[in-house]
C-alpha cells in the first residue's frame, strides 16, 4: 500500500500534525497559558517568555529530534536486517547506555564535559563500545552476518542488563536518579540537549538519503548487491555506525525510550513503500512527530505529576510488536 494516488496527502498530513504538536507543547504545562500569551511570548517578550523559550520550546524541539533519530535508526536496521523486527535498541545500544549511566551513579562521578554530566557520557560511551564489540564478535563467527549480528547483540544486551541490575542493587539509594534513563523523560531538557544531538541527526540523514540506492541493494541480498556494484561490507558498517550513532546520542540526552524505531518505520513502509529514500525521510519525520505528541501525553497524562516517555512508547510499541511478531511473517537477512 502506497501514497502513489494521492502523493501530497501523507506529508500535509504530518506537517499538521507536527505544528499542532509544537503548539500544544509550547502553550500547555503547569503553568496555563492562553494563545495570545504564547504568540506573544514566542514573538515579542511577553511575560511568559522565558518559561517558553528556556523551557517549553527546548523540550519539544529535542523530542522531536530524538523521535526522529530513533525512527531513522530503526529505519537502518530494518532495511540491514531485512527484519520489520528489528529495533535500535536490538543490538545492546539501550542495555549498554542504561549500564554507563548506573555505572557513573557507582562510582560517585560528578564532572562534567562541555556542559553534560558524566551519566550522560558514560551512558554514551559504553553503548558505541558495546554495539563494536558485538560488530567484532560477530565478524569472527560463520553464521551469515545479519543472524550472528542479531543474536549476539540480544546476549550482549542481556548482559549489561544483568550488570546494571546488580549495581542498582548496590546502590539502592540511586535508584530515583536512575529511573531518568531506564524510563525516558525529557523532564530535564534545555537548549544545550538540543545542540549536543541536532548536528549528528542532519549528518545521519544526509548520509542515510545519499547512500539510500545501496540499501535498496542490500535488500536484494549480499551477493546480488555486491553483483550490482555495491561493496556490501563498508556499506553495512557505515549503516551500522549510523544507527547507533543515532541511538546512543538520544538515550544520552533522553533516556531509555522504546518501540519508537520499531513502530514508525513499519507504518511508513505501508505508506511510501520500500524505498529507502522516502522510507528514511518519511520514518524520520513522523518518528519526531510521534514523540513530540507522546511527551504531551505524559506531561498532561496525570497532571501535576508527570509519567516517563517510555511507559507511552511502550504502552503502545508492545501491542504493535506482538502483532508483528505473530501476523508478520519478518524476511530474514
Amino acid at each position: 500500500m502506497s501514497s502513489r494516488r494521492k502523493p501530497w496527502l501523507f506529508p500535509a498530513i504530518l506537517a499538521l500534525l507536527t505544528v499542532a504538536a509544537f503548539l500544544l507543547s509550547v502553550k500547555i504545562g503547569a503553568v496555563r497559558m492562553s494563545w495570545q500569551e504564547v504568540r506573544a511570548g514566542l514573538f515579542s517578550g511577553g511575560q511568559y517568555r522565558d518559561i517558553i523559550i528556556h523551557l517549553r520550546l527546548p523540550r519539544a524541539i529535542l523530542a522531536y529530534l530524538v523521535g526522529a533519530s530513533l525512527a531513522l535508526s530503526g529505519a537502518i536496521l530494518q532495511g540491514y536486517f531485512r527484519n520489520s523486527l528489528a529495533d535500535p535498541f536490538i543490538l545492546g545500544v539501550s542495555s549498554g547506555a542504561s549500564l554507563g549511566a548506573v555505572l557513573s551513579l557507582e562510582l560517585g562521578l560528578t564532572w562534567t564535559i562541555f556542559g553534560f554530566s558524566s551519566q550522560s557520557w558514560l551512558a554514551f560511551l559504553t553503548s558505541l563500545l558495546l554495539v563494536a564489540s558485538v560488530y567484532l564478535i560477530s565478524e569472527r563467527r560463520r553464521l551469515r552476518q545479519g543472524e550472528s549480528l542479531l543474536l549476539t547483540g540480544i546476549a550482549a544486551g542481556a548482559m549489561a542488563s544483568a550488570l546494571t541490575s546488580f549495581l542498582l542493587f548496590r546502590r539502592a539509594d540511586a535508584y530515583e536518579q536512575a529511573v531518568f534513563w531506564l524510563l525516558g523523560s525529557f523532564s530535564l531538557s534545555g537548549w544545550k540537549e538540543v545542540w549536543l544531538i541536532l548536528p549528528y541527526f542532519l549528518l545521519a540523514l544526509i548520509v542515510s538519503e545519499y547512500f539510500a540506492p545501496e540499501m535498496n541493494l542490500l535488500a536484494l541480498g549480499d551477493e546480488v548487491a555486491q553483483s550490482l556494484g555495491c561493496p556490501v561490507r563498508a556499506t553495512r558498517r557505515l549503516f551500522l555506525f549510523l544507527a547507533t550513532l543515532l541511538a546512543s546520542f538520544s538515550v544520552a540526552v533522553a533516556g531509555i525510550i522504546g518501540f519508537v524505531g520499531l513502530i514508525v518505520p513499519h507504518s511508513v513502509r505501508l505508506i511510501v513503500g520500500p524505498d529507502h529514500r522516502p522510507l528514511f525521510f518519511y520514518s524520520a519525520l513522523t518518528g519526531g512527530a510521534m514523540l513530540v505528541w507522546c511527551d504531551l501525553v505524559a506531561r498532561i497524562a496525570f497532571t501535576p505529576s508527570e509519567i516517563p516517555i517510555g511507559v507511552i512508547t511502550a504502552a503502545l510499541g508492545a501491542p504493535f510488536f506482538i502483532y508483528l511478531l505473530n501476523w508478520q511473517r519478518p524476511k530474514h537477512s
